[in-house]
């Protein structure tokens, strides 16, 4: 009798697995016609921005800008640096049907491509993370968390010059080496962060990684990659401190040529010793001291950041910033409280993107003291200080717009229209023959 029910019991599961299977592989496939079927995207053409430098003989410089990616929509605005006008937007995804058409061809591809646009991506598809100019202005590097790679755009015509398929199924954020040689990006569904030329779009070389590779930051000098790794927040099990089945979460320091591992740790053994039992380690985006000394750590879950000293291994202070949402944890954008930080030329201020909170918060690093910056926009998702130190720019992923804040007077100087759900904010240069 008990090996009869055991039977029937474990055939019922195969047929809910299998019915579960093709339910998801047929919502998969409608998704992607659907998507295919979409209207071509009406972009702006890139207006020139090139600096012409008349009767002399040299040739035109590249001209500074800054640069929007729209996730959702697969573009990026670019904005004159100078008087911060929207010069064009790029599109990111030209080769979107093929990408299509691969993925539909593959059973598993189909599945995890649908899983990130539903988890990852709150339901849309997600086609431009992160982006960087080549320091001659003349391309554009984007991965594409939904197409699973990486591609260098000519800026001029919009052409891809190259294609890197990352490890796993998804790309994620990038950084560019201070030499302008090779780009960092995180596969995080394949734990590793490739390092890949610019030029030829050929690996470098690869180290590994934690659960979900994350944040990227090269060292001043190009020799060293600061990397976090911040396990599955996509996951729904957020219960406790560290949820379960969430994953390994690392900090590493890199060698940026030998890809040696220097450093590593799990943060939660540093918070608890600093008596921070009840945060969480996952560590989202961060920020520096300009001698890397001090570093200012964004964690799931949390309406503020830690302060770690790398060089004495040890969580120094944490910062607390209001609590304005009701929404529960479940809710939070993929685990995160705020999801943005940047730091001052001077290293006086930090500017934090109060994500699930609707405001930016000024802080200042030595007192703590803050300012709060309320109805400029929904759901802040990234902040990044400006070549001259003095300026911070905010995305709103919610509003469709960017802001640029002045540190000094946490006064916003200017709020620009840009595509559907920006993410990442960058400046570079463009260089239009």
């Amino acid at each position: 009798m008990l090996k009869r029910l055991l039977s029937r019991t474990i055939l019922l599961l195969v047929i809910c697995v299998v019915v579960l299977v093709g339910l998801i592989q047929f919502l998969a496939v409608r998704s992607i016609n659907s998507t295919i079927d979409e209207p071509a995207l009406a972009l702006q053409p890139l207006t020139t921005v090139t600096e012409a430098v008349p009767n002399t003989g040299k040739q035109p410089s590249p001209h500074p800008v800054i640069f929007v990616g729209n996730n959702w929509q697969g573009t990026v605005t670019v904005i004159d640096r100078n008087t911060h006008q929207v010069r064009g937007v790029l599109n990111g995804i030209p080769d979107k049907v093929e990408r299509l058409q691969q993925i539909k061809q593959g059973f598993v591809q189909r599945m995890l491509f649908y899983g990130i646009k539903q988890l990852v991506g709150e339901g849309h598809n997600q086609y431009v993370d992160d982006m960087y100019s080549s320091l001659d202005g003349r391309r554009l590097i984007v991965s594409r968390p939904s197409f699973a790679d990486v591609v260098a755009l000519d800026i001029a015509s919009g052409n891809i010059i190259w294609r890197f398929p990352v490890a796993g199924f998804r790309a994620d954020h990038m950084a560019l080496s201070p030499d302008g040689l090779h780009v960092a990006v995180s596969a995080s569904t394949g734990n590793v962060v490739h390092i890949i030329d610019v030029e030829s779009g050929v690996e470098f070389g690869q180290f590994p990684t934690g659960d979900s590779p994350h944040e990227n930051v090269y060292s001043k000098d190009g020799s060293k990659i600061f990397h976090a790794s911040i396990g599955r927040v996509f996951t729904p099990l957020d219960f406790g401190r560290d949820g379960w089945l969430k994953g390994q979460r690392m900090f590493q320091v890199v060698d940026a040529q030998s890809m040696e591992i220097l450093e590593q740790f799990d943060l939660r053994e540093k918070l608890d010793s600093a008596g921070l039992t009840d945060v969480t380690s996952a560590i989202r985006p961060m920020a520096h001291s300009s001698d890397e000394q001090l570093f200012y750590f964004q964690l799931s879950f949390l309406h503020g950041f830690v302060e770690f000293d790398l060089q004495q291994g040890q969580i120094t202070r944490k910062f607390d910033l209001p609590k304005h949402t009701g929404a529960s944890r479940a809710n939070y954008v993929n685990d995160s409280a705020h999801h943005g930080i940047a730091i001052s030329g001077d290293d006086s201020k930090l500017c934090v993107a109060g994500t699930m909170d609707d405001y930016v918060a000024i802080v200042d690093t030595q007192t703590m003291a803050y300012e709060i910056l309320t109805e400029l926009g929904k759901k802040p998702y990234w902040a990044v200080t400006d070549e001259s130190g003095q300026y911070c720019y905010i995305s709103w992923s919610a509003t469709d717009q960017m802001s640029i804040i002045r540190y000094s007077d946490a006064t916003e100087i200017q709020r620009i229209d840009v595509g559907d759900h920006p993410q990442r904010v960058r400046e570079g240069v463009v260089f239009l023959p």
